[in-house]
């Protein structure tokens, strides 16, 4: 019961700080949106091309649209020494990890699922594809946010955070990207995404078991 209430009353301080810097909110937000749209206009329009080039530059802008976001994570945390205190809570750190991580993907990975099946008709995709994208993006994005996380973790204290965590994280992003642009390109083959779904699950229960546990531990070093 106790632990509840410190997960409760975390969650409501993380979201508390989110939207009172709503600078950082929008910035993702609109970034995303800004990428997305700008793609069709430095390619030739056509209605062959564009549907095949879709997936991936909706997918490419959500994977640098969560790399600008989670380069600022846990970092302001950090600086002012509440993450210290938080830390020092009787509760397991992972929970911590757990909480501090859906908020951020609620912040700035759920919006993008919201605009993002927008943003895909100016790509010319059916709504089979579309559908199809969502549920890519519905499995990828915790997994963006995830693996930010632990770049993020790994920099903290040291200098060029943010580019640190670029050069960290976007190797382990490909693999996210290739299943999440492989299904709705194999749906417009004929072939079932359900291979590609399965093998993006699988990543992502394999970062919710154990990344976590890298992300705190990476922590715990930092304060030190």
């Amino acid at each position: 019961m106790k632990t509840l209430k410190i997960l409760k009353a975390l969650f409501g301080r993380e979201l508390k700080l989110i939207f009172r810097n709503q600078s950082d909110l929008f910035t993702t937000f609109f970034f995303f949106i800004i990428v997305c749209s700008l793609f069709p206009f430095g390619v030739k329009p056509s209605s062959e091309l564009l549907p095949q080039i879709g997936p991936g530059m909706i997918w490419i802008s959500a994977l640098l649209a969560s790399t600008v976001s989670n380069a600022r994570f846990l970092l302001s945390d950090f600086n002012d020494g509440s993450l210290e205190q938080i830390f020092l809570a009787p509760i397991p750190s992972t929970l911590i990890i757990y909480v501090k991580v859906f908020v951020q993907w609620l912040t700035t990975g759920f919006p993008l699922l919201i605009v993002a099946p927008i943003l895909s008709l100016q790509f010319g995709l059916k709504y089979q594809e579309i559908m199809v994208l969502m549920i890519s993006l519905v499995i990828g994005t915790p997994l963006l946010t995830l693996i930010g996380a632990l770049g993020s973790a790994l920099t903290l204290g040291g200098r060029g955070g943010g580019g640190l965590v670029a050069i960290l994280v976007l190797p382990l992003y490909i693999p996210v990207l290739i299943f999440g642009v492989g299904s709705v390109l194999s749906y417009s083959s004929g072939i079932s995404p359900e291979t590609s779904f399965l093998v993006l699950s699988a990543i992502l229960v394999f970062a919710l078991v154990f990344l976590p546990y890298a992300i705190a531990l990476s922590i715990k070093l930092a304060l030190e």
